[in-house]
């Protein structure tokens, strides 16, 4: 299957799960390590009651918040970083 006819049925929602090779697939950056990190008792209940919200897990909160928190700042490290340049271009 042509990667164009592959888009095509994908798009159109068919089941495209028998053309792929999932015995090589690979998640990039998932290595993952265990850490301890001790919470306030108001910021684990708070924690909890978002977890609970959203019928997740503690754990999928905090790694959902620390993420979306690292990319924001990802973003503004990024967008400060071209105003930089951005000067360093104007300055004489």
């Amino acid at each position: 299957m042509k990667a164009i006819e592959f888009d095509q049925a994908f798009d159109d929602g068919q089941d495209v799960s028998d053309v792929l090779d999932v015995s090589k697939a690979r998640r990039p950056q998932q290595a993952q390590r265990r850490v301890n990190v001790d919470f306030p008792t108001w910021m684990i209940e708070r924690l909890d009651e978002e977890a609970s919200r959203l019928g997740v897990t503690r754990q999928s909160i905090i790694k959902v918040w620390l993420s979306e928190r690292i990319e924001a700042q990802d973003k503004g490290r990024g967008e400060q970083a071209t105003r930089n340049a951005t000067m360093l271009e104007l300055t004489p």
